[in-house]
């Protein structure tokens, strides 16, 4: 039989040791660790994801019955002191530039999203918010109402193998469009959101910036009808019109939309005037997907408990959480594995410290 590594040290092979260590030196404060190192942290609170671990005695724990089969990662045994004390002060910013390198490796791999066929190779981002309830007396920076706690995480999603492009936690409080403000979104790309982001003058932003928005248009919202946009219309749509927003320079386009399962009728706001009016309907029910995203996350990483009570910490935790997404997502595309993120997860969560190839977890027995 083939001599293997264990599973989990398979998984981490995509991230090259010297370039790992390259960010931990840069992003290191405070003494020098002894025996401690931001790789053992980081494949510490890695594992806790990919196998559900809610408490840092529990890490350790999980460590201490491996201690046998660590040698291959390249980490020593390590207390619950030490772990904490680093989830507490060693920056966060660390795991995010991590992140940022695993996400360029992701999307080279990820398939192009065949629903939609945009000029100039544009991508299509999908944008929204979803609130990570905390207790206000351990967190006291994430304060969002007199007696509530709440972070907000905004994500930014590709809509090309469904990656979170954009990350950002603020305080609950915080409105998304401020956040949304701050994005730096490619020109020629096409971006979808819900009502929530309503703001005219980014509206007027994105316009000159040369990026499409599809949105839905608010019941009380004041426009100037246009002429209506000639062509046989597509099922479903209703209206297709310019329309001219109040106080605001500039063209847009209006298409009332009924979904013939709901029998709803939405209107649809947009500054994409070269695309078809189903096209706009299909590209904001596409955005659906990000409600998906938000919804894996929290049901199978560890986003709603945290190790540590303080904002380096919380923010630790989360980045880790989107890189232990990317490396699933990294292996379903590079091996073009047929199982769903949450099959792979859980065969992983059985398997990690097994050593056995990666690739035969999910063959068919023979």
């Amino acid at each position: 039989m083939a001599h293997c590594n264990t599973v989990l040290s398979q998984i981490v092979r995509i991230l090259p040791r010297h370039e790992f260590e390259s960010l931990a030196k840069k992003h290191h404060v405070g003494q020098k660790f002894r025996s401690f190192s931001r790789w053992t942290q980081f494949i510490a609170l890695l594992s806790a994801q990919l196998t559900g671990r809610d408490s840092l005695r529990d890490i350790v724990d999980n460590f201490s019955a491996q201690a046998g089969k660590l040698y291959h990662l390249g980490i020593k045994s390590f207390s619950r002191a030490t772990l904490s004390r680093a989830n507490e002060q060693q920056p966060h910013r660390m795991y995010e530039d991590l992140f940022q390198r695993l996400l360029g490796r992701c999307q080279n791999l990820a398939p192009r999203n065949k629903r939609f066929k945009f000029k100039e190779s544009a991508k299509l981002y999908l944008l929204d918010a979803t609130m990570i309830d905390l207790t206000l007396s351990l967190f006291p920076w994430a304060k969002y109402r007199k007696s509530k706690g709440a972070a907000k995480l905004h994500i930014g999603l590709d809509a090309d193998g469904y990656l979170p492009a954009f990350v950002d936690l603020s305080e609950g409080k915080e409105h998304e469009i401020n956040m949304a403000r701050q994005l730096e979104l490619p020109q020629n790309s096409y971006v979808v959101f819900d009502r929530g982001y309503t703001d005219y003058s980014w509206y007027q932003e994105l316009t000159e910036n040369d990026i499409r928005f599809v949105t839905r248009l608010k019941s009380n919202a004041v426009t100037i009808p246009g002429p209506k946009r000639r062509g046989r219309k597509s099922p479903g749509v209703m209206l297709d019109q310019q329309v001219q927003l109040k106080g605001v320079a500039g063209t847009f386009r209006m298409v009332r939309y009924r979904d013939d399962e709901t029998d709803i009728i939405y209107e649809f706001l947009t500054n994409a005037l070269d695309i078809p009016a189903a096209t706009v309907a299909d590209m904001y029910k596409e955005r659906w997907q990000i409600e998906l995203f938000f919804k894996w996350i929290k049901q199978n990483l560890r986003i709603k408990s945290f190790l540590g009570t303080s904002r380096n910490a919380v923010m630790t935790q989360i980045w880790i959480a989107l890189c232990a997404y990317l490396l699933l997502a990294f292996h379903k595309f590079q091996s073009k594995l047929g199982q769903s993120m949450q099959q792979i997860l859980r065969l992983l969560q059985l398997n990690l410290f097994d050593r056995r190839d990666f690739l035969e977890l999910f063959a068919p027995p023979k």
